[in-house]
């Protein structure tokens, strides 16, 4: 799945000398090495919209407090430059601790020119992220060469409190996998509030996938065992859980999740293949508590961050990385379901500096 799942290069196969390698005969067309350039220009094509799409949904960060960026680095290297740095990350949600450590880490290189200080802030802004690639779940992420699916249907269980946008980030990823020619089941798994049954519903009506839902107050763990049994039965591909976002009480919260999962498993033995953990980039520092709340009650696996175009503050995104290790896999950039982006670091970085980042690291 080249949306969802980025592969690296094939491994290179070792050159054999020439004196040692038979003689074949060159054919006239390799359809692998045809096969490998229409992925090549295919995952291409995905990255450059993804980059256009986190872009556009930057603007409003760049013209606030990460646009003032420009001034600073359009005067000379002093005391203040450093001091400004720390003002506009910290202002854009970045965190003190990540925004201290970054700053340091720039400033220990003893650099004297502004687009130096610039680039080295760039590079130390995406290793934060980078570090975090590898991937925590099954399906998504950086995925090595010799990866091989688990078995359908994949479960993916999205968690976040209620507000951050988590149904409808099921509806555009119901709409991802199917652009890909999957077939989806979703279970209507928050079934404290009527409205978030209607809304996944509605979702599934106007999106084409089946939703498992049962009436409201129904337990959520039989919703998604009605769920995996029904994709199952219906040899669908993937099956996301929407469930509860109530913080009011940690150990509930801890308490239902692990039942839901352990619903899960009596049908599929190793569990969620994903759990993606919906925050919504307009609460700021907010969703850092969130993110830590959740991060105990549930193995996170990876981040959607919704709403990203209507915050000046997309710092938050580096936060979640450093403080809690998690990857940022999606960012929702607008109000139709094919408004999300898969997350790539560099591109976030560039988009958010407003300028191409330098070769290398």
């Amino acid at each position: 799945m080249p949306f969802f799942g980025r592969r690296r290069k094939k491994e290179e196969t070792p050159e054999v000398p020439r004196d040692e390698a038979p003689a074949v005969e060159e054919p006239v067309e390799d359809l692998d090495d045809l096969e490998d350039a229409d992925e090549d220009a295919e995952e291409a094509r995905q990255e450059a919209a993804a980059a256009a799409a986190t872009d556009a949904a930057l603007e409003r960060t760049r013209r606030s407090f990460l646009g003032r960026l420009t001034e600073v680095f359009s005067a000379d290297v002093t005391e203040d430059t450093w001091e400004s740095l720390e003002e506009i990350l910290i202002g854009a949600d970045v965190g003190v601790p990540t925004t201290l450590e970054v700053v340091e880490r720039v400033r220990s290189l003893n650099l004297r020119k502004a687009d130096d200080v610039r680039n080295a802030l760039a590079a130390e802004l995406v290793a934060i992220l980078e570090a975090v690639e590898e991937p925590r779940g099954r399906l998504w992420g950086p995925l090595p060469a010799s990866y091989e699916e688990p078995p359908r249907p994949h479960i993916v269980l999205v968690v976040g409190v209620n507000g951050t946008g988590k149904t409808t980030a099921i509806g555009r990823l119901a709409w991802g996998y199917m652009q890909e020619g999957k077939k989806v089941v979703a279970a209507a798994g928050d079934t404290f509030r009527a409205a978030a049954i209607e809304q996944i519903q509605e979702w599934g009506e106007r999106v084409g996938f089946e939703v498992i839902a049962q009436g409201q107050g129904a337990d959520p763990a039989a919703v998604a065992f009605d769920a995996v049994q029904a994709a199952q039965a219906r040899d669908a591909d993937v099956v996301l859980i929407d469930t509860a976002g109530r913080l009011q009480n940690k150990q509930n919260l801890m308490a239902e999740l692990s039942k839901v999962r352990r619903v899960i498993e009596r049908h599929i033995p190793r569990g969620p293949d994903e759990v993606l953990l919906v925050l919504d980039a307009t609460t700021g520092q907010n969703g850092l508590s969130q993110a830590k709340a959740f991060a105990e009650a549930v193995d996170v696996t990876s981040v959607m961050l919704t709403k990203l175009d209507g915050t000046g503050k997309g710092g938050i995104v580096f936060a979640i990385a450093k403080e809690f290790g998690l990857p940022v896999r999606f960012v929702g950039v607008g109000q139709r379901e094919s408004d999300l982006a898969p997350f790539e670091p560099r591109s976030f970085v560039a988009s958010l500096l407003g300028q191409p980042l330098p070769s290398g690291r």
